[in-house]
């Protein structure tokens, strides 16, 4: 296991002469691909503790995300739950600065920017827009302060470098690329079909300036002996004259590891205790689901739209939600309001995390139109309590205790809102001197604002207990234990040297 290495910037970055003296010879490259989804970041965190063993001070870097998973860092702001993981890749505590643009897609087709960590006002968005001059400029600051602090910084792009529509204002991809003087390595994916076409394609749309910037290309998820591209790399290196880092064959254990796009939520099948979470349209922060996949006793079933909540669950976990007033009009949509009914009326065990928690109540109101529309709706009802949503976000790393066995728990609080009523006597975690949280009189509907309950080992454990489960997972030890092994298939199957001397010494103005 890589020992943990905690960098000297963790407040906001404010550089020292040794880390400004490091920070001239930082050098950085840039993972890009021909479409979302085709393993970036997956390659940029295995690269990231690669070269972590390897004893290089390491950094990611990703200018601009769009996700509703995120994690909160040490300063106190959010980034995207993939650079969290690279951080903890390279040993790093996350810092706000390794993502500076985050944008959280809202259920009335808006959108919530994050600006290096913290929310952007409606005073602050005329002058802050994906395309303003002034988030370039955000983004370049952070970047600069990364840079301060390591040896070499990893880039990851995000989406595809071909959508020419995007590229006047771009700042995650090629825009960035230029602004930094980086170099660029283009990856394909090949499960999905077409990767030939998608490499060359995407030489043929960039302009001759941005696909110079390409150094190489890689060919990642590849099924069965990668020998067998042999001459698809031929023909690839013929029509771009990119020369190939290689070919990366598909690594089974990448599920272990913490998921940022919903597009990798998917079901766990294991054992017979059965966990239902319905798929919200604006699910958010569901890494709560993380730890519960690995255990052989347990199936995490993700009921897609359409499809009821099963009768036989021993659990329907209602998950954090974007947009919680618009998934609850989701769930009764669905009929899974009468369904989660009959769940309770059997004497299963419902828990709601966040969005989740709120929407088990009795009414759940948005004076200010923090959601949309200002409104005030009827909760499921299962908790007698109520939500009000207020402009100020509450993000922030806690500690907490489990009432009454005692247990400890580390996780992470991010939403809008305030809960409150006679169900919250019944509290269930002890933050500091504040209690969180609430149960209905029979104990088995619970719900509370902190993410990340189930990583701890000990509650994780009683909790699937009471469900008829067993855990058998050391969580945080196998996520350590994937990160290494996803750099050892790193090393065997990627030119990695060849990355190292592509890596350049980026390039920004002084401040």
């Amino acid at each position: 296991m890589a020992q943990a290495r905690v960098a000297p910037h963790m407040a906001r970055f404010s550089t020292t002469h040794d880390e400004k003296k490091r920070g001239t010879m930082t050098k950085a490259i840039m993972i890009q691909g021909t479409a979302s989804n085709v393993g970036k970041s997956l390659i940029t965190t295995g690269l990231a503790r690669a070269f972590t063993k390897r004893g290089l001070a390491v950094a990611p870097f990703k200018p601009q995300t769009l996700a509703n998973n995120a994690a909160v860092t040490c300063d106190g702001g959010e980034i995207g739950r993939a650079q969290a993981l690279q951080a903890r890749a390279c040993g790093l505590d996350p810092h706000s600065d390794m993502n500076p643009v985050l944008l959280k897609p809202q259920g009335n087709g808006g959108m919530q920017m994050i600006l290096q960590g913290q929310r952007i006002d409606a005073a602050q968005k005329p002058r802050f827009t994906r395309t303003s001059p002034h988030l370039m400029q955000a983004v370049m600051d952070s970047f600069r302060r990364v840079c301060a602090t390591a040896d070499l910084v990893l880039v990851e792009g995000a989406g595809s470098p071909a959508e020419s529509n995007l590229r006047q204002g771009d700042i995650a991809n090629m825009g960035f690329a230029e602004a930094a003087g980086l170099p660029v390595i283009l990856t394909g994916d090949i499960e999905c079909g077409g990767v030939i076409a998608q490499l060359v394609g995407t030489k043929t749309v960039l302009s001759s300036a941005d696909a110079a910037r390409v150094q190489a290309f890689a060919i990642n998820k590849f099924h069965g002996d990668p020998g067998h591209f042999a001459d698809g790399l031929t023909d690839i290196q013929k029509h771009t004259g990119w020369p190939s880092l290689g070919v990366i064959p598909w690594f089974p254990e990448a599920w272990r590891l913490p998921a940022e796009d919903v597009m990798d939520l998917r079901p766990a099948n294991g054992g017979p205790c059965r966990i239902a979470v319905p798929h919200l349209p604006n699910i958010a922060n569901f890494d709560d689901l993380d730890p519960l996949a690995p255990e052989p006793d347990i199936t995490v079933d993700i009921i897609a739209p359409g499809h009821p909540l099963p009768g036989d669950a021993a659990l329907v976990l209602l998950p954090g939600s974007k947009s919680t007033i618009a998934d609850l009009a989701a769930v009764r949509a669905n009929g899974w309001d009468i369904d989660l009914a009959a769940h309770i009326r059997r004497g299963g065990h419902v828990l709601g995390l966040c969005g989740g928690y709120q929407m088990l109540g009795r009414e759940i109101s948005d004076p200010e139109g923090i959601e949309g529309l200002p409104s005030c709706v009827a909760g499921l009802g299962h908790l007698n309590v109520t939500t009000v949503m207020r402009p100020k976000k509450h993000v922030s790393r806690t500690q907490a205790t489990v009432i009454p066995s005692g247990e400890s728990l580390t996780g992470y609080e991010i939403h809008i809102g305030e809960t409150e009523g006679p169900d919250c006597a019944r509290a269930w975690l002890k933050i500091g001197a504040r209690l969180d949280g609430a149960a209905n009189e029979t104990g088995r509907v619970r719900g509370c604002y902190l993410h990340g309950l189930f990583t701890a080992d000990a509650f994780r454990a009683n909790y699937l207990t009471t469900l008829g489960g067993s855990s058998r997972v050391t969580f945080e030890a196998a996520i350590e234990d994937t990160l290494d092994a996803l750099a050892h298939h790193l090393e065997a199957h990627l030119d990695l040297d060849r990355i190292l001397s592509l890596a350049k010494r980026p390039r920004f103005s002084e401040p």
